[in-house]
C-alpha cells in the first residue's frame, strides 16, 4: 500500500565541533526509563511506529504521535544515520467492523475512505512517509506464519472453546514478559482490559494470554491459513510485520503511552519467543496523551479535535505542527483553540523573519537546535530557540547575509516547518 508523498529534506550547515552538540540522539525510553542513546552510531536504524484503526478521521492526539516520531526520523537523519521506517495499517480489528455495522458501510470501503484522509492529513503536516506502509489485510499470511512458529516452540494453544477455538499466545511464559512496561500483574491485569484484552474469556491457560489467530465467525472477514479460516489477532499483526520488515532488534518502536500495555509488551514477547532470544526492538518510546475537555481525546469517547476539521476551518497545517511541538512528546496536555491563535502568531514570525535580508548567525542557532532535539526531541526548546532569533532579526540585529536561509533550511529539516 502506498504511503503518502515524500518530503524534501534540505541540506542543514555542518555545526562545528566547540558548539559540543551530541553526535547521538537519546530519548528517555520506557524500557530503560532513562536518558538513553538510541540508533546505531552509523549505518541505518529501524523506526516501527504503529498506525491507525481506519474507523475514524486522524484527530490531533494521533497527529501529536506521528509528528513526535517525525522528529526521530529527522534527527536521525541529520545525525548522517539512514532511517528504515515501518508502519501498519490495521485494517480489519473489531472496532472497525463495528463501526462498519453501525453505520451500513462496508468495512474496506470505510477503512479505505479513512487512510485517504489520514494520508492527506500526513501530507499537510509534512510528515515524512514510512519506508513501509502495510496493512494488516495483506500480512494474514505472514501472521499465520508466525503464529505456527510460536506454536512449533510451544508458546501458542487453542483455547478450550468447542464453538470458536481461537489461539492465544502463552504472553506471561515469555522469557523478560514485563522488562518494557515495568507493571506488575495487577497493573497488568487492569491496562489489558482498559484495552482490548479479554482476561476473563473460558478456556484460557492464563488471564493474560493473548489472542493471535481469530478463527471465522458469521458475517466477519476471514483468510486460509493452517490455523483454519480466521483474521490475526491485533499484537500478532505488528509483530510481524515489522520482524518482515525490519528485522530483530531494530532501534526503537514507538506509539502512544496507551500502547505500552498491553500492546508493545505482547509484541516484544512474541518476537523473543519467535527468534529465540532476540529482542523485539532495543528501545521503545512513548508519546503523552492529548485531552480535550478534560479527557483524554479518543475516538471511543468521541471528544476529537480533527486535523482535517481545523484545515477546512481555514488553518495552516504549519499552524498545527507548531501548536503540536509547543509540547513535549512525552507530556499529557490538553488542547485548547487558543493554542492555534498562539502556533499562528508565532509562524508569521518566523516567516518574517526568514525573508529579512540578513540576520545574526545561524550557527549556535542549529547548534542550539541539533542539541535541543538530540537530547529527548526537546521541541519547546527549540521552538523557543527559533523565537529568539526571529525577535532579534524582526528588532535590527544582525548583519550574516546567509543567515536568514539558514535558519530557514535549519527549521524545515529539523522541525519539518516550512517557512518560504
Amino acid at each position: 500500500m502506498r504511503a503518502w508523498p515524500t518530503v524534501e529534506v534540505p541540506t542543514i550547515p555542518a555545526t562545528p565541533g566547540s558548539y559540543q552538540v551530541p553526535e547521538r540522539v537519546s530519548l528517555v525510553t520506557t524500557n530503560d526509563r532513562a536518558l538513553t542513546a538510541v540508533g546505531p552510531e552509523r549505518g541505518a536504524a529501524g523506526l516501527y511506529v504503529c498506525g491507525i484503526t481506519p474507523y475514524d478521521a486522524t484527530h490531533l492526539g494521533h497527529a501529536f504521535t506521528y509528528l513526535s516520531f517525525d522528529l526521530l526520523n529527522r534527527a536521525w537523519r541529520d545525525a548522517g544515520l539512514e532511517v528504515r521506517y515501518a508502519q501498519n495499517v490495521t485494517d480489519v480489528d473489531d472496532p472497525l467492523l463495528e463501526r462498519a455495522m453501525d453505520t451500513g458501510v462496508d468495512w474496506r470501503e470505510l477503512a479505505d475512505g479513512q487512510i485517504d484522509l489520514f494520508r492527506s492529513d500526513m501530507t499537510g503536516l509534512r510528515v515524512l512517509p514510512p519506508d513501509w506502509y502495510v496493512p494488516a489485510t495483506s500480512v494474514t499470511g505472514e501472521v499465520a506464519d508466525l503464529v505456527n512458529e510460536l506454536v512449533s516452540r510451544g508458546f501458542v494453544y487453542q483455547v478450550d472453546d468447542p464453538e470458536h477455538p481461537d489461539w492465544y499466545f502463552r504472553s506471561a511464559q515469555a522469557p523478560g514478559f514485563g522488562a518494557e512496561s515495568h507493571l506488575d500483574r495487577e497493573a497488568m491485569l487492569a491496562e489489558f482490559v482498559e484495552h482490548g484484552g479479554d482476561p476473563d474469556r473460558p478456556g484460557k491457560e492464563d488471564a493474560l494470554d493473548c489472542l493471535v489467530w481469530r478463527l471465522e465467525r458469521p458475517g466477519e472477514p476471514a483468510w486460509e491459513s493452517p490455523l483454519g479460516r480466521g483474521r490475526p489477532g491485533w499484537h500478532i499483526e505488528c509483530t510481524a510485520t515489522a520482524l518482515n520488515r525490519l528485522g530483530a532488534a531494530f532501534a526503537v518502536q514507538g506509539g502512544g503511552r496507551d500502547l505500552a500495555f498491553p500492546h508493545h509488551e505482547m509484541c516484544a514477547a512474541e518476537a523473543v519467543v519467535a527468534t529465540g532470544g532476540e529482542p523485539f526492538a532495543r528501545a521503545y518510546a512513548h508519546v503523552g496523551m492529548v485531552g480535550l475537555d478534560g479527557e483524554k481525546m479518543s475516538k471511543s469517547l468521541g471528544n476529537l479535535e480533527l486535523v482535517s476539521r481545523l484545515v477546512v476551518g481555514g488553518a495552516d497545517p504549519m499552524a498545527i505542527r507548531l501548536a503540536l511541538l509547543d509540547h513535549h512528546y512525552r507530556a499529557d496536555w490538553e488542547w485548547t483553540a487558543g493554542q492555534l491563535g498562539r502556533a499562528q502568531r508565532r509562524l508569521d514570525a518566523w516567516r518574517a523573519a526568514v525573508r529579512a535580508d540578513r540576520g545574526t548567525s545561524a550557527v549556535p542557532v542549529i547548534a542550539d537546535l541539533r542539541r535541543a532535539l538530540r537530547t529527548d526531541l526537546d521541541a519547546p526548546t527549540a521552538l523557543a530557540v527559533v523565537d529568539e532569533w526571529s525577535s532579534a532579526v524582526l528588532a535590527g540585529d544582525g548583519q550574516d547575509e546567509e543567515a536568514p536561509g539558514q535558519v530557514a533550511a535549519a527549521v524545515d529539516g529539523l522541525l519539518g516547518i516550512e517557512l518560504g
